[in-house]
């Protein structure tokens, strides 16, 4: 098994008194991750650099004491690593797969992470079942214009969503802002983070919502499920 390089100095800064969780984490990745197919074994040396450094220097372009989903999460990829530098926020990891769900619960009860929860289910079957959030995040789930179709139906009216993308960050926004238009972005930018912890810097998509998160295609289906949600609770209070 390759072996878990220890911690840079760069993460020492970046995660402070939260560096033991962290460690923990890389160390779960590095055994329990790799044996579980979450994280290819050719990972595991660049752990640091690549995946835990690179997904929680997100946290610079996050609002303080939002609520995000990280849309399929997969082995806690950017959600764990956000989680563990910004407390403040109220994080659920968005996964279809048991196994990565599995995974993900076991990681959120070993290091208490109280402020994150985990949801097994695809993005798309979620809109009404999870509460809208104020920022939806994603890592390498698949090119930008799918990934919006997904993330975007999540967020609430002026939310944002923050895709860490690498160099094809201006190709793929240039080739799906009609389908983000189309879904309620209202603004786009390309935003590197990680100044002085990570090099290369992390790139960043970030695509802001207007009033009607998912646009006109998916305004039905959330008046839908709103009206579900609102039947459900009335039936649950009769009940009582």
């Amino acid at each position: 098994m390759s072996e878990l390089a220890p911690a840079p100095e760069a993460a020492r800064r970046l995660f402070g008194k939260y560096l033991p969780d962290v460690e923990r984490y890389a160390e779960l990745l590095a055994d329990v991750g790799v044996r579980r197919g979450l994280i290819g074994p050719r990972e595991v040396p660049r752990l640091w650099e690549r995946h835990l450094l690179n997904c929680a220097v997100l946290s610079e372009i996050v609002p303080e004491g939002v609520t995000v989903c990280d849309v399929g999460s997969g082995a806690g990829l950017p959600g764990i690593p956000l989680a563990l530098v910004r407390p403040d926020l109220d994080i659920t990891l968005l996964e279809p797969l048991l196994r990565r769900t599995t995974f993900l619960e076991e990681v959120v009860e070993l290091l208490g992470l109280d402020h994150v929860s985990v949801a097994r289910g695809r993005a798309e079957e979620m809109l009404g079942t999870l509460q809208p959030v104020h920022v939806v995040t994603a890592r390498a789930v698949a090119p930008l214009d799918r990934l919006a179709g997904w993330g975007i139906p999540l967020l609430r009216p002026y939310g944002e969503m923050l895709a860490i993308k690498g160099d094809t960050a201006e190709e793929e926004l240039k080739g799906a802002r009609d389908a983000l238009h189309k879904l309620g972005v209202v603004d786009t930018s390309v935003v590197q983070v990680g100044a002085g912890v990570v090099d290369p810097l992390s790139t960043v998509v970030r695509a802001e919502v207007g009033e009607s998160p998912g646009g006109v295609r998916f305004a039905a289906r959330r008046a839908k499920a709103q009206k579900a949600r609102g039947r459900a609770s009335r039936s649950g209070r009769r009940r009582r």
